[in-house]
């Protein structure tokens, strides 16, 4: 490049010109949100309240054939139908989110539960989830997940709250669905092939374990006197301020993996972490749990090693009931013993 302009000055340019964009096009989706609300609004009140609305078609139906004429595409008849909805699902402007367009307030009106609605929204303006991503969570029943993967009573809490918790047993998930890696479970699937799909989908794999997250790297070496280990992958969660080690196990859950684990982490801080870093965590990802195993060994103590099952394929609603139902029994289990 032309000594007049060194490559850092460029950069610096082009990032202002990049900001001016993004602050041009955000403050149209949300001047665009701003004016469905309110057609929204109209709507309901020339048809007299929620209740007459319901019985509104034709009305409904002409509007969206006059303002098709005079402005083209976007007010079809359900798009219209939407904004009546969007604003009688949030009658107060104020509480929404400037930082999400009209396609993520759609998928948003699809959550029939006003606390689960919220948590998405809160938290696709946090993460900055693109309207896929935030269709993808939905779809995965993230928020179930996530409560039924942690200490309900604290989460219920932590979760509406503006400052993100910094417990570990909130940031795992159990399962971890990769129904995004398009792998069909099989007797013949390898560690190494999981290793590198799950780095072929890391934008994706970064969504799935949460917020926080940063990849660090695979199949970190560390040797000790001598002695050669190769850790799976490593993350750095900027939130809880530590390592988190993932060891992949394309079979059941023994006591040799959990055991290999809790050495790695013991190495990991004793070689990697630094003054103001936390404690590594370490996270088995298995095919298969054993929960017996689990709860006669260090994963009972859920403070820094933890056992995760994952799945290819997006969970049923039934079978989320069951996990939910299964997670609350061990729960009220180990309560009893302590």
């Amino acid at each position: 490049m032309n000594d007049l302009l060194d490559l850092k000055a460029y950069e610096q340019i082009k990032e202002i010109l990049e900001n001016a964009r993004n602050q041009v096009y955000q403050t149209a989706n949300s001047t665009m949100v701003f004016a469905y609300w309110n057609i929204g609004k109209k709507i309901v009140e020339l048809q007299g309240g929620e209740e007459r609305a319901e019985y509104a078609s034709d009305f409904i139906k002409e509007l969206s054939k006059r303002l098709t004429v005079d402005f083209g595409k976007g007010f079809t008849v359900s798009n219209i139908r939407y904004m009546r909805q969007f604003y009688q699902t949030f009658p107060n402007y104020h509480a929404l989110r400037g930082e999400l367009n009209w396609t993520q307030y759609r998928l948003l009106l699809k959550v029939p539960n006003d606390k689960v609605r919220l948590f998405y929204m809160e938290e696709c303006a946090k993460s900055n989830w693109s309207s896929r991503q935030l269709e993808r969570q939905i779809n995965s029943f993230f928020y179930e997940r996530l409560l039924a993967s942690t200490d309900k009573e604290s989460v219920s809490k932590e979760i509406f709250s503006l400052e993100p918790s910094k417990q570990p047993t909130d940031f795992i998930r159990d399962p971890y669905v990769l129904e995004f890696l398009g792998i069909k479970p099989s007797p013949e699937l390898y560690e190494k092939k999981l290793e590198q799909a799950l780095i072929d989908n890391l934008q994706k794999f970064l969504l799935e374990l949460g917020r926080g997250f940063s990849f660090v790297a695979r199949q970190k070496h560390i040797d000790l006197d001598g002695d050669h280990f190769y850790i799976d992958l490593v993350f750095y969660n900027y939130i809880l301020k530590c390592f988190v080690l993932i060891d992949l196990k394309t079979t059941k859950l023994s006591y040799q993996d959990i055991g290999q684990m809790d050495s790695y982490v013991r190495i990991y801080d004793q070689t990697q972490k630094g003054e103001d870093d936390n404690p590594t965590i370490g996270i088995i990802l298995c095919s298969e749990k054993n929960e017996t195993m689990a709860k006669y060994s260090v994963l009972n103590d859920g403070k820094n090693i933890f056992a995760s099952k994952y799945q290819f394929t997006l969970p049923t609603e039934e079978e989320l009931k069951n996990y939910i139902a299964k997670e609350r029994r061990l729960l009220e289990e180990k309560i009893d013993i302590q």
